[in-house]
């Protein structure tokens, strides 16, 4: 079993609503497994759950809920297959994110943290084996002037086993 550490922001109904359409067409992969979202920390093994969450709200304590605007999606080359990704990349509201990433693997979880890949904040919201298709849908996305703004207000830790997404604890942001 893995932990993580998601960020599920809130967005307008207006935005969700277009998110999980678009999600629903192209992100086979996980549009049913779990709702838009930032991933904060990736999957985390042979840590005790309780130690994990001890970090967690350790590391998290001083940080202050943040709004975000998303103008860009870019596409990004899975480096543990064969997929390409559709990624939704905050423009403001991208410098927390990494900071709140970079914070939680300080410490406890330090040893845990790939290095070899570049940490991208981002939602998912597609995914293909044809990065052609992948880039078409980044181009139209980019093409349309659409603006997807949010606010991150808590950080939630999960389980991820079997292909499913399990709620443990929800840390509110100051």
């Amino acid at each position: 079993m893995a932990y993580l550490v998601l960020a599920y922001p809130k967005l307008s109904k207006e935005d969700y609503t277009w998110i999980q359409e678009f999600r629903k067409l192209h992100d086979e992969q996980y549009y049913e497994v779990v709702e838009p979202h930032f991933t904060i920390v990736f999957p985390t093994f042979g840590k005790s759950i309780d130690d994990f969450i001890k970090e967690v709200e350790k590391q998290s304590r001083d940080f202050i809920s943040f709004d975000f605007s998303i103008r860009c999606a870019v596409i990004n080359k899975d480096s543990f297959s064969d997929d390409w990704h559709v990624f939704l990349t905050p423009d403001q509201g991208h410098s927390n994110v990494v900071k709140l990433h970079d914070k939680l693997y300080s410490d406890f979880l330090l040893d845990t943290l790939f290095m070899e890949l570049q940490f991208v904040p981002h939602i998912g919201v597609a995914n293909s084996k044809d990065k052609w298709k992948c880039k078409k849908l980044v181009d139209e996305f980019n093409g349309s002037n659409k603006i997807v703004n949010g606010r991150v207000e808590s950080i939630d830790i999960v389980s991820f086993e079997d292909n499913k997404v399990d709620h443990i604890k929800k840390i509110s942001l100051v």
